[in-house]
């Protein structure tokens, strides 16, 4: 019978064997820390190396995120998808809500956006932001004057995902964007993860024990 902890050591020499495969088959020491600790984390989620290429990373607006993180500031997705993909971490994502789908045929918008719309209702500025599958909801966040700490505008598809964060990153706003149309909820997911782990907090808490500050939310 496999025990929790070996399981837990078992996915822990996978990982670190799935990094080394990683870093002897591309170099990205040139990166500075926090675009390289995210962009090796999009490469190992999604095993496409053209992402060293294709995400834009701006290294302050990481290193502030990461720091805004560590203090409690709540994450927003626009997805289930993408809060699935975070395995625990606490985030807000209110696509699934009644009131989104109502908002959604009042406004004539996405369920995205209007899921979008209601979480800045209740956090306001000073969030993270996560698009990981509707470009809808990053055209939403636009529109909004959310006032982020950070944008990671990752979504997918032919229609409207390249244009989506191609304006994200003509806003000026603080961001994480690729130019491709790839992306997807996985690799928006990974991008997160990245700065959670670089605020140092081992594991994924519990939603009461969100390290240090105020709860997401809050």
């Amino acid at each position: 019978m496999v025990r929790s902890g070996d399981a837990v050591a078992g996915g822990d020499q996978a990982e670190e064997e799935s990094y080394a495969i990683l870093r002897s088959r591309i170099d990205l020491s040139r990166l500075p820390r926090f675009s390289r600790d995210v962009t090796e984390r999009v490469i190992h989620a999604s095993a496409d190396f053209d992402y060293a290429t294709d995400l834009v990373c701006d290294e302050e607006a990481l290193e502030t995120a990461t720091a805004a993180l560590a203090d409690g500031a709540p994450v927003i997705v626009d997805a289930e998808m993408v809060a699935a993909g975070l395995g625990g971490w606490p985030v807000i994502c209110k696509t699934a809500e009644p009131l989104t789908q109502r908002l959604s045929r009042t406004a004539g918008i996405s369920r995205a956006a209007a899921a979008i719309r209601l979480a800045f209702g209740q956090v306001g500025a000073g969030a993270v932001w996560v698009v990981g599958c509707e470009p809808s909801a990053l055209e939403e966040i636009l529109s909004r004057g959310v006032e982020p700490v950070l944008v990671i505008g990752l979504p997918v598809g032919f229609a409207g995902a390249a244009e989506a964060k191609d304006a994200l990153r003509a806003s000026g706003l603080p961001a994480l964007s690729n130019v491709s149309e790839k992306g997807g909820a996985a690799v928006a997911a990974a991008a997160l993860e990245a700065l959670l782990r670089l605020t140092g907090a081992p594991v994924p808490p519990a939603a009461g024990d969100w390290p240090p500050g105020r709860p997401p939310g809050a």
